[in-house]
């Protein structure tokens, strides 16, 4: 048994060795290596913990990698770990860290507008220039977040399967495919406990292909609750 990948995917071992060991988190800045792997070790065995620094300053960003021995101990790390961690699994390292890093703070931008503490070191205010010029040009850090979704698709959906997909995103509460009896499309509305599984849900699936060549178009709904949660 094996997670199923996208069709642009390596293969199985490239999948396994660069996808599903490696995680990516988010620390204070104060966090060395030693307490990184202190943190995570509770999981899993660990085969190398790393933290990423400024190029210049030499100073952490507030981010960091663990690399597990077994793809079951990441995913443990990360159901388990703290949620301030903001733990997922890492990109390829074909893909470059920046982009990844920019990708990663511009999602856990949408669950908090006030960033407080080292946990959260950047915002409207930044200071880091690169993910200043990030957000002016990613029109999604604008979007308006909730914890429910409306996923449409030019085929109709079963309920089992669609419950399924969206279930590996942890916090679903409940999939309720609607039904038009005018057209053959599919229309389902999603909801997670938390608005960040709902953004991580989103960002992961979609232009997702279920089933392959059939494109889910995923986007935030008004759910009544505050914005700035």
């Amino acid at each position: 048994v094996f997670i199923a990948q996208s069709r642009a995917s390596g293969s199985h071992r490239d999948v396994e060795d660069e996808e599903l060991t490696r995680i990516f988190v988010m620390i204070p800045k104060s966090y060395t290596e030693e307490d990184l792997r202190d943190k995570f070790k509770m999981y899993g065995d660990i085969e190398y913990c790393s933290i990423i620094k400024n190029k210049t300053t030499g100073e952490s960003k507030g981010l960091g990698y663990v690399r597990y021995l077994k793809p079951s101990q990441a995913a443990r790390a990360i159901e388990e770990c703290d949620r301030s961690y903001r733990a997922i699994l890492a990109e390829p390292r074909n893909k470059s860290s920046e982009s990844f890093e920019h990708e990663y703070y511009s999602n856990s931008n949408h669950t908090r507008q006030e960033p407080r503490g080292n946990m959260f070191p950047f915002g409207k205010s930044c200071g880091q220039p690169e993910f200043c010029s990030f957000e002016k040009t990613e029109s999604r850090i604008q979007e308006s977040v909730s914890k429910r979704l409306s996923v449409v698709s030019r085929l109709p959906f079963v309920q089992e399967q669609l419950s399924a997909l969206f279930d590996l995103i942890p916090g679903l509460e409940y999939c309720d495919i609607q039904r038009d009896p005018h057209t053959n499309n599919g229309y389902a509305v999603i909801q997670y406990s938390s608005a960040a599984s709902a953004i991580y849900a989103k960002y992961k699936l979609h232009g997702f292909e279920y089933p392959p060549g059939n494109r889910l178009t995923v986007t935030f709904l008004e759910d009544g609750s505050d914005s700035s949660e």
